[in-house]
């Protein structure tokens, strides 16, 4: 899990083992002074999104074309734990309407990577979100629980069950009210190997990563998780953020600062499925050969 910004190590609120992250959504802020900047044109959604084309394992994604079409795609787990429950139950906060307000607000378009716990606990949000043009839903598992062995404290999915998570989560989005959930997946934690990409090809699902991590999980400066993204965004990129209440307390803040500034420097935001499209069926190796899993930048969502 992240501790700081600065170690762009990034997580999502502490589970029963002591790691699990959480969810996404947040409170409407009034708009930045900069927002006079014209909001980017709605992309049509394709009637098939773009996938990767595989290649005997899940294929993996992790940003777009470095070109001069200056894009980038914000993205938003919304993560919650098969064993958090109690702590919803209690009170604690696992979504952020403000920050899907907030992100309406000024016209971004997001793709949100939601567990299907949080669907179930959320189901309302779960289909506002999934309704809203702007944004779209691709799967972040149902348990969020790891696919690899040691993965930032997780618990692990056995090999066996890992489809039928990844299964379960999209069951749990039509259950809610979502329809088209985009099928993409985004291991929790950040975590996989070549045994998880390989069970998980028969899903039909591209993995995507991210290339830019926003430091934002358990972070209270808002000012320092606007700078680590500004600071690290290129043409293409993607940025992994959170919309959870309790452990991302600072995003929603971040983004009044985050949005005016990408797009005074002339960026568009799109949404993952845009970028895989602009990718045309082109992805990075899976897993490097020398390594049992990917955790970028040590961090977990």
């Amino acid at each position: 899990m992240i501790l700081s910004v600065r170690s762009i190590a990034v997580t999502c609120a502490l589970g029963a083992l002591g790691a699990a992250l959480t969810a996404c959504g947040g409170p409407a802020a009034q708009p930045p002074a900069r927002r006079a900047h014209q909001a980017p044109a709605a992309s049509a959604a394709p009637t098939r999104p773009p996938t990767l084309a595989p290649a005997g394992l899940t294929p993996v994604f992790e940003n777009g074309p470095r070109s001069r079409d200056k894009t980038v795609a914000l993205t938003f787990d919304a993560d919650m734990t098969a064993d958090q429950g109690a702590r919803a139950a209690a009170g604690e906060h696992f979504d952020n309407p403000r920050l899907i307000a907030t992100l309406r607000e000024f016209k971004v378009p997001a793709t949100v990577f939601m567990t299907g716990r949080w669907a179930d606990e959320y189901p309302r949000e779960a289909r506002d979100i999934g309704q809203d043009p702007l944004f779209e839903i691709a799967n972040h598992s149902y348990s969020h629980y790891a696919f690899t062995k040691d993965c930032y404290g997780l618990p692990t999915v056995p090999e066996d069950r890992m489809r039928a998570d990844v299964e379960r989560a999209y069951a749990a989005f039509r259950k809610a009210g979502v329809r088209d959930a985009m099928p993409y997946f985004r291991f929790p934690g950040g975590c996989y190997d070549q045994r998880s990409l390989r069970t998980l090809s028969a899903a039909g699902v591209t993995a995507v990563q991210w290339d830019v991590v926003s430091g934002d999980a358990f972070a209270t400066d808002a000012d320092a998780v606007a700078r680590q993204v500004l600071d690290g965004v290129r043409s293409g990129s993607v940025v992994v953020m959170h919309c959870t209440r309790s452990a991302a307390p600072a995003t929603e803040r971040a983004l009044r600062t985050i949005v005016p500034e990408l797009r005074h420097r002339g960026f568009r935001f799109v949404k993952v499925s845009e970028l895989i499209g602009a990718a045309g069926g082109r992805h990075r190796a899976s897993v490097p050969l020398t390594s049992t899993s990917h955790s970028p930048a040590g961090r977990r969502s």
